[in-house]
């Protein structure tokens, strides 16, 4: 019996209680059946003595396990471990005795592994970055956002500010969105065709989860965003892959897949495809409507980055030529203000927002109102419109900045069209530079960027990637390309 009070280990320094550390101590021997049921305590002045605390410690975590059902205590004879609890094969008090499970670390129970899961999140803390094509928060209307935010936040009715509210968001933003959506991409809509989520990837994990049942067909290009097809992997959907050419997806080729199979979603980033940056051509953009409405599928329009076009206005989204209700279009104000603040949205036909809306609310009952109601007020105010068109020319001059630099002094080794609009430079390396070894030699050198596409097994798709200028001055892009020079000339 004393051996087990030498188990019972004390800090004096924790911030917990000693009886608490003391009680929580038993309570492990009793689960790990070295304690069974119906075993006697040590008596609490004898537990005292060889712990060497005080006697009302012990009392207090006797009474703690008395509470909680672990003990009983039978009058004139002592304390011990309950009588209902069930016998447990025991376990090794010791360490090193070859019992070296940790729960901490495995499950108990079994699962299915989800190898399409298996790719990391992706962000970067180096001082030059390269990146995926991220907007530079330098530039963000942020000081009227916290404005904006502290008025929602402290004005108004508390129970109704602070509350739940409406599953598909907050109904100022999507009254100001549906009124911003209909002004510049051409939409016909109202606050009852659009549900607010936390991001384009939420909108699409939230169509993939009521639209697609296990073994769905569904049609992305060659190429492709890799959280897109996560999400339809996740469906239990097939991917069936379409070439992708400088006029965005081959149309052709996804109507021969429909004359010989049902396809259920066609996945489209139409505006600036990912990852090269073409845009769909508008002959193919009437051609893949008019499919949609043959075959009944569902086009997904992912338009992560419409705003950011140089040349002239920019095209208008499929979603504003959809006279069928084909067409999800989802859009977010990641690429507009900043990546840390998640709102996006979904626009459909009203029947589909509610459906999502109603499947949306399981998964978070609604996102961040203050901060709903707080862009909105910039929308309405014209803030982020203002906003829109600074970092336009903003990103147009650093594109230009960028696109120089490679020409002066990487054109041995890269080869690149300028891009039209979007935030990034899909950029082809030379065959015989390994891009899994530059990007780690870029990272000793503070410098980050992706090491390209890889397809389900892992191998390299195309010894390519995207190279994002819009996130850094032109001074520290300068940086960026004097740091590959020197490691491609080395």
């Amino acid at each position: 019996m004393q051996a087990l009070s030498t188990l019972i280990a004390i800090e004096k320094d924790s911030l917990q209680p000693v009886y608490l550390q003391i009680a929580n101590q038993l309570m492990v021997f009793i689960k790990d059946g070295n304690l069974q049921a119906g075993h006697r305590l040590p008596s609490t002045r004898q537990m005292a003595e060889w712990l060497q605390v005080h006697r009302k410690t012990v009392i207090q975590a006797y009474d703690e396990l008395l509470a909680q059902g672990w003990l009983e205590s039978r009058t004139g004879s002592g304390t011990y471990v309950a009588r209902h609890l069930p016998e447990i094969q025991p376990r090794s008090l010791l360490n090193g005795s070859g019992n070296n499970f940790n729960p901490a670390q495995t499950a108990g129970f079994e699962f299915e592994a989800t190898p399409h899961l298996d790719r990391p999140a992706v962000w970067s803390k180096h001082k030059y970055h390269l990146d995926d094509g991220f907007p530079d928060s330098r530039l963000a209307p942020l000081e009227e956002l916290a404005r904006a935010y502290r008025t929602q936040l402290l004005t108004g009715n508390p129970y109704v500010r602070l509350g739940y509210g409406d599953t598909m968001g907050a109904l100022w933003l999507r009254q100001v969105l549906a009124d911003y959506l209909n002004d510049t991409r051409g939409l016909k809509v109202t606050p009852e065709n659009i549900l607010i989520t936390r991001g384009t990837v939420m909108g699409l994990y939230l169509s993939c989860t009521a639209f697609l049942n296990p073994g769905d067909n569904v049609v992305v290009g060659e190429l492709n965003y890799n959280g897109a097809n996560m999400n339809f992997l996740q469906g239990g959907a097939n991917l069936l892959k379409i070439p992708v050419d400088e006029n965005g997806i081959v149309v052709e080729e996804l109507a021969a897949i429909c004359r010989k199979q049902k396809v259920r979603m066609v996945y489209v980033t139409s505006h600036h495809f990912y990852p090269t940056t073409t845009a769909l051509r508008a002959d193919r953009r009437i051609e893949l409507l008019r499919l949609a409405e043959q075959y009944g599928f569902i086009i997904f329009e992912d338009d992560y980055d419409y705003d950011f076009h140089y040349l002239s206005k920019p095209l208008l989204p499929l979603a504003s030529a959809d006279k069928a209700g084909m067409v999800i279009y989802c859009g977010s104000f990641t690429k507009t203000i900043s990546p840390a603040f998640r709102v996006g949205y979904v626009v459909a036909s009203e029947n589909v927002i509610r459906h999502l809306a109603m499947l949306r609310r399981i998964v978070d009952r609604q996102g961040d109102i203050l901060l709903e109601n707080a862009i909105a007020e910039l929308l309405q105010n014209g803030i982020i419109q203002r906003y829109l068109r600074k970092s336009v020319r903003t990103y147009r001059q650093r594109r230009d900045v960028f696109c120089e630099l490679l020409k002066t002094h990487l054109s041995d080794y890269v080869q690149f069209q300028v891009p039209v609009g979007g935030m990034a430079v899909w950029t082809h390396f030379d065959p015989a530079i390994n891009l899994n070894i530059l990007t780690q030699k870029a990272l000793q050198q503070e410098l980050y960027f992706s090491a390209g596409f890889r397809n389900e097994e892992g191998k390299p798709v195309l010894n390519a990637t995207r190279l994002g200028f819009a996130s850094s001055t032109p001074e520290e892009l300068a940086g960026c390309v004097e740091i590959l020079r020197k490691i491609l000339k080395a």
